[in-house]
């Protein structure tokens, strides 16, 4: 058997690390950093991966969107800057290096080194290798999700392009990661670790998945507060109760055998940042940091609040034809 396949399905059980050994075509992979100061004053987002056209056209390439100041930048490098370790999350790109560790920044107008602790992963069992479940295991998914933390902590700072230094020290951090061909045709994404608890985080997916010919409804939500987990998956036996979303609000209900989630969203101007169709990043998404976002958790025996806050610097991604997704 190619080391490549061995290697590839070693690391299907290690969802953070690279998964793409042996790609050549139509395949894309990245990682997302999102970073926030203490002061919440500061927030950025940076996507390092790699991009492959179904030509065979190759390029590695480090994305940074800056939540504050709505800008977004592509900076783009050859498929040989990229390098990734086969027993780790590690990878290198030019002069900037990431891991769950932390990340060594050196791009246009963006230096600096950062470093993490106390993360807190999605659990990984045998049987459900991360946040896709038993859908790890489908070989022909359009798309793949990760979670490599749902919070931790940041120390550090980072120099911009006109001299300021940016002190992360004490910030909040955030960590997954995407791989396949290309982004879902429609999809919410949105995710907060800022509630007056620290240590509190939610990030949640709805999405239209292509299956045989046809397709599905997905989705995946984790509420991680006072130290745990609470999952609503496709798989896991929870359902949508409804999923709605104009300009101003985005409205989503969960429920699992025990517990009701409702989600509403603020929605905030948005950036737009480059996507992957085909594996070339040639699409488009609108991005925001700036939303809010109000939780509920109830426990469906005795009707009970468990959880109620709002979590601030919010990113929310709301993308392509999600008539498909939308449920009253």
């Amino acid at each position: 058997m190619p080391t490549h396949t061995l290697t590839r399905l070693h690391n299907l059980f290690h969802p953070e690390r690279f998964q793409g050994w042996g790609e050549r075509r139509r395949y894309f992979e990245g990682w997302y950093f999102k970073i926030v100061n203490r002061e919440g004053t500061e927030a950025f987002a940076i996507i390092p991966g790699i991009a492959m056209d179904g030509e065979g056209r190759q390029h590695s390439f480090v994305q940074v969107l800056d939540g504050k100041r709505k800008t977004a930048k592509y900076h783009r490098f050859e498929i040989e800057a990229f390098s990734p370790a086969k027993d780790r999350f590690s990878i290198s790109i030019g002069p900037n290096a990431f891991s769950e560790q932390g990340l060594n920044l050196e791009v246009e107008g963006l230096s600096g080194q950062l470093r993490f602790h106390g993360n807190i992963p999605w659990p990984k069992p045998f049987y459900s290798p991360g946040i896709m479940g038993p859908f790890t295991f489908v070989p022909f998914m359009e798309c793949y999700h990760g979670i490599v933390s749902m919070d931790h902590t940041i120390d550090g700072s980072l120099t911009v392009e006109d001299g300021r230094v940016i002190d992360f020290n004490g910030g909040r951090g955030y960590l997954e990661k995407d791989w396949g061909r290309s982004f879902p045709s429609a999809y919410i994404w949105l995710q907060t670790n800022h509630f007056r608890r620290t240590g509190t985080s939610l990030k949640c997916s709805v999405a239209n998945i292509p299956w045989l010919g046809s397709s599905f409804v997905g989705f995946i939500a984790g509420l991680y507060w006072q130290d745990r987990l609470t999952r609503f998956t496709t798989y896991n036996r929870s359902r949508l109760l409804s999923c709605q979303a104009d300009l101003q609000e985005v409205r989503i209900t969960l429920q699992n055998p025990h517990y009701q989630l409702e989600i509403t969203v603020e929605r905030d101007e948005p950036t737009a940042l480059a996507s992957p169709i085909g594996g070339l990043m040639d699409g488009r998404i609108e991005e925001t940091m700036n939303a809010q976002t109000h939780v509920r958790l109830t426990d469906r025996k005795s009707d009970r609040v468990l959880f109620e806050d709002k979590g601030l610097h919010g990113g929310l991604e709301v993308a392509g034809d999600i008539q498909k997704i939308l449920k009253s």
